[in-house]
């Protein structure tokens, strides 16, 4: 595949996205106008800013959700990561990432977009850029939380329960994420 099937991936995503609210209807089109002027815009290399894909993990009792210890950003926040140029779809990428940092291979996923963000780091490249991540669900296949396995991208790998999340999660965008996830059918 390519950035390209990526790029036209973002914008099939964010064109049937249904907005809840209108701050998430601002950002959607925020997002598209950026990708109209970026044609790069899934590629890591794109200083600007670039889409990432994330993915809310839950268990299939809808009682727990995982969350990785970000060893860049110090924070608990879902799984995700950058594009890559193998990555068929924006959905296949934050499939990929869950996969890669859960340790989990069985996952029931959601390939509608389930909420976006967009947030400044200084990204593994070392220069300040954007993310502006497009988000989804899945759920773990089996009882209870299925054991995890912690990757090198991770200071540490947890199911939390959706109604206890930890002190240090970016409280904003993961609670956020846990409603939109649990509330969807």
């Amino acid at each position: 595949m390519s950035f390209a099937s990526l790029h036209a991936s973002a914008v099939d995503l964010l064109a049937r996205f249904d907005a809840r609210t209108d701050a998430d209807d601002a950002l959607r089109h925020t997002v598209l106008a950026f990708l109209d002027a970026q044609p790069n815009a899934c590629a890591r290399a794109n200083v600007p800013g670039h889409i990432t894909a994330s993915v809310v993990i839950l268990n299939q009792d809808r009682t727990h959700v995982v969350l990785t210890h970000h060893p860049r950003v110090g924070e608990w926040l879902q799984l995700g990561g950058h594009c890559e140029d193998a990555d068929s779809t924006v959905p296949a990428a934050a499939l990929r990432e869950g996969h890669e940092e859960s340790g989990l291979a069985d996952l029931v996923f959601d390939a509608d977009l389930l909420t976006l963000h967009t947030h400044p780091i200084r990204c593994s490249l070392g220069v300040p850029t954007r993310h502006l991540d497009l988000r989804f669900r899945a759920f773990a296949v089996g009882p209870g939380t299925p054991e995890l396995a912690i990757s090198e991208e991770s200071n540490d790998l947890r199911w939390w329960p959706v109604d206890a999340l930890p002190d240090s999660a970016e409280r904003t965008t993961v609670a956020h994420q846990v409603r939109a996830a649990l509330a969807r059918d």
